[in-house]
Parts: C-alpha cells; sequence; structure tokens
C-alpha cells in the first residue's frame, strides 16, 4: 500500500510536499532511459533545495514492486552542460523525498579494447579530473568541514546486485572499472585518452564526480552502470555525438531491463553501511 509522507524543507518553515508513496529508489539518467510504460501510479514533482533547483522535475511511480524516483540529470531536452550540472540539489531533492539508494546510468568512452562499444561497465572506481564543481554539502555556511571517504566509491551491495540482474539477463557486462571523470563538454585529446589508459583507467566520462561523492555525504547508497559507446580517440578514432547517440538506442533497452531487474532484487534491508557513511568524517 502507498505511504503519505509529509515533508518539511529545514530552511523554509511553512513549505512541505506532499508525495503520496515513499521513495526508495532514485535514478539518474539521460532522458531516453525513463519510459512511462515501466511505471504505475505515475505523478511528477518539483523539489526545491537549499542549493537552487535540481536538473528537472523528478517522475515518481511504481517499478518492479518498489518506488522509483526518475531525474534526467541533463533536463528532459538534455540542455544542461555536464560542469553545469546542479549535482548538490539534485542528491538533496533524492533525500528530502526518502531516497535510500541511487542507480545512476551514463554513457562512456572505452579505453581499454576488450570494453567494446554496447557492453555494460559496472564501473567500482573513478579518477577525478573535474575542476568547477562543488563536491560538499559543507562549506562555510555549515561551519564544518567533512572529510567523507570514497576509497570503495559504490555501494557493495547495490553494486553486487546490479551485477546478478546482468548475468540474468545475460548481457555482455564488465563487474569492475575504473572511470575517469573529466570536466567536458568537450572530449579528449589523443594526448589525454592515451595518458588515461597509461594511469589504468577503463572507461572515460563526464557525470560520475560528483554525484557518487554527494551521495556517499548524504548517506545514500550509489551504483553506476556504464554503457560504452566508443573508443574515445585513442584507437584513432574521432568521437562523435551522432555515434554516441546511435549506439546508445540500442543500448537503452539492456539498462532498463537492468535497472528494472536490479530494483527488484535488491533487498529490503541494507546489510551495507553506506547510511552512516558520515561516521568520523568531521574534523
Amino acid at each position: 500500500m502507498p505511504v503519505t509522507v509529509l515533508l518539511r524543507y529545514f530552511y523554509k518553515p511553512n513549505a512541505r510536499l506532499l508525495i503520496t508513496m515513499q521513495v526508495e529508489f532514485g535514478v539518474i539518467g539521460g532522458t531516453g532511459l525513463y519510459d512511462p510504460k515501466l511505471l504505475k501510479n505515475v505523478q511528477e514533482i518539483t523539489v526545491e533545495t537549499p542549493y537552487g533547483k535540481p536538473s528537472d522535475a523528478l517522475t515518481i511511480g511504481e517499478l518492479s514492486g518498489r518506488t522509483v524516483a526518475f531525474l534526467p540529470r541533463h533536463g528532459k531536452l538534455h540542455t544542461i552542460r555536464p560542469s553545469d550540472i546542479n549535482v548538490r540539489a539534485n542528491i538533496w531533492a533524492f533525500k528530502r523525498i526518502g531516497v535510500k539508494r541511487i542507480i545512476a546510468t551514463s554513457t562512456v568512452g572505452s579505453l581499454v579494447e576488450a570494453y567494446a562499444p554496447g557492453d555494460v561497465v559496472f564501473a567500482d572506481q573513478f579518477i577525478d579530473r573535474t575542476t568547477k564543481r562543488e563536491q560538499s554539502f559543507y562549506g562555510l555556511a555549515e561551519g564544518r568541514v567533512c572529510h567523507i571517504s570514497p576509497a570503495e566509491p559504490m555501494c557493495p551491495e547495490l553494486h553486487k546486485t546490479a551485477i546478478q540482474a546482468a548475468k540474468a539477463l545475460k548481457i555482455k557486462h564488465h563487474e569492475t572499472g575504473t572511470y575517469v571523470c573529466i570536466e567536458g563538454p568537450r572530449f579528449s585529446t589523443k594526448a589525454e585518452s592515451r595518458m588515461y589508459q597509461k594511469w589504468g583507467a577503463d572507461i572515460v566520462g563526464m557525470t560520475m564526480v560528483p554525484e557518487v561523492v554527494l551521495a556517499r555525504e548524504a548517506e545514500i547508497c550509489y551504483t553506476n552502470i556504464s554503457t560504452v559507446t566508443d573508443y574515445d580517440c585513442w584507437k584513432d578514432h574521432n568521437v562523435c555525438v551522432d555515434d554516441i547517440v546511435s549506439i546508445m538506442k540500442t543500448g537503452i533497452e539492456n539498462v532498463k531491463k537492468i535497472v528494472a531487474e536490479t530494483i527488484a532484487k535488491t533487498p529490503v534491508q541494507q546489510s551495507c553501511k553506506c547510511n552512516c557513511a558520515l561516521t568520523g568524517a568531521f574534523a
């Protein structure tokens, strides 16, 4: 039975948000990922946050017997650059509606031969090459410094469940991968691409950081599902948006299946420690 949840914004005493269901999962991705046919009892809500507006309204519904909120990180019309995504607002909005677990989908370039276009990669590590993004909820206004640890960035339980879902669905995938997050929106030079290879990275994208870090600060489980669209430019290949869109269209159905299966198979009770990530994090 749906549960009515009444939330009060901590920074605005008279504001309230009425949601007719308890939201457990947040799914972040492109507009192609959201399919109205996947959800039951759909409603769309706008959540205000202390950090401004999220990328777009949240679409909430039931999927695989669980409640889910979808959010297009670049906006429904894909008008928000990677550097301009209000990640703090996005993660805070999920936290406000009760989300306990986030499944984040992305498209990436491959830095290794074995990770071919069309493959799914369950990234488990990242290298941060961004320069313009706020990576903490805690600053001068809060009067606290948070030293969060992303040593193991992904929720182990959610990561394992997503891999098991891909196996059950017989979808070609890679259980691990180091994701280089670049600032964007431009693609890499060949020199950069080859440098990332020497660093031991497997894939390159523009969106994982600071999503994964802020989710950890918010004590929300987080895992990444990446779809390889190209070989970046190290393989004498010029990355083209048209090629990325073409591959993504063929891979989106696999991602939808993995997301649905992951949500269905994730245990109700958490066995991870993501919900106490702030313990010992403050100076």
